[in-house]
């Protein structure tokens, strides 16, 4: 199970966290759910169709996406 969360702008909360279950499906709930084992650190741009994500473990990363947003993210990926 990975967690994800996610501190910022253009999300449904503010502060948020995201549970990846082991078959897919993903949870989504406001607020820090603990307890969380730090993995890594992101910072997430998502500008129109454009994301760019600086990631401290797998570093500079371009997505492109069929919907246009804004959003700025500071993200912590764990367990």
């Amino acid at each position: 199970m990975k967690k994800y969360i996610e501190i910022g702008i253009g999300n449904t909360w503010m502060i948020r966290t995201e549970i990846e279950h082991e078959d897919g499906t993903e949870t989504e709930m406001k607020g820090i759910v603990r307890p969380f084992r730090l993995r890594s650190v992101y910072l997430r741009l998502w500008l129109r169709r454009t994301v760019l994500i600086l990631d401290l473990k797998e570093g500079l990363k371009i997505q492109t996406k069929s919907r246009k947003k804004f959003k700025i993210i500071l993200g912590f990926y764990g367990v």
